[in-house]
């Protein structure tokens, strides 16, 4: 009997110092990604879009303005197979002025996805001598993938209808988390990479 009660509390024991060690982790991993949000406007979808960075990423803003670019280009392309599958189907609900919406909204979309490539590569490719220019660039490319977006959204406003709404649902919320995207790029470009000691 005392045997069984000595392995109880060894167990209890590791059990109590085990746990706080790894809750410790988790909220360490959380902590970097909420940090890393904070510079952004829509914080909650930036937090749950870029949580599976936090380990990699950790308080580097080259590693965050990177995957927040990443994220992006990855919903803008599901967006747009979307949009590319309703001007396929010509659907019956969009007819008219929202036909030529739709078609707007093709181009823009991927002009969007030109523009995320672009920005994407140079992130990847940073050099302490170019870092400014490279940065002006990388904004540029993201601000206009967001005008894009911002088109697309334009072209369907004032009308209504569930098919519609769906879209500028897709539509609005791709842009958002490029928004976040253009804020932790600028965000890395505000740091620099000399004073964080973050090189490629």
């Amino acid at each position: 009997m005392a045997k069984l009660f000595n392995i109880f509390v060894t167990f209890m024991l590791i059990s109590c110092l085990t746990f706080p060690i790894s809750a410790i982790h988790v909220n360490a991993h959380e902590s970097y990604v909420q940090e890393a949000c904070s510079v952004t406007r829509y914080q909650d979808l930036c937090v749950k879009s870029l949580a599976s960075y936090s380990n990699k990423a950790r308080q580097s803003p080259r590693k965050w303005a990177r995957a927040g670019v990443s994220v992006t280009l990855r919903e803008v392309k599901l967006v747009a197979r979307y949009l590319n599958r309703l001007k396929m189907r010509g659907n019956s609900h969009l007819k008219g002025r929202n036909r030529s919406a739709l078609l707007d909204c093709v181009e823009c979309f991927q002009d969007a996805l030109d523009n995320l490539h672009k920005s994407l590569r140079v992130l990847r490719r940073l050099s302490f001598h170019r870092f400014n220019e490279q940065m002006n660039n990388a904004l540029t490319w993201l601000s206009a993938a967001l005008t894009d977006e911002d088109t697309c959204l334009d072209g369907f406003e004032g009308s209504r209808g569930k098919l519609i709404s769906r879209v500028h649902d897709k539509v609005q919320n791709v842009s958002y988390i490029t928004s976040n995207a253009l804020a932790l790029a600028n965000k890395l470009a505000t740091t620099g990479l000399k004073d964080v000691g973050d090189y490629p």
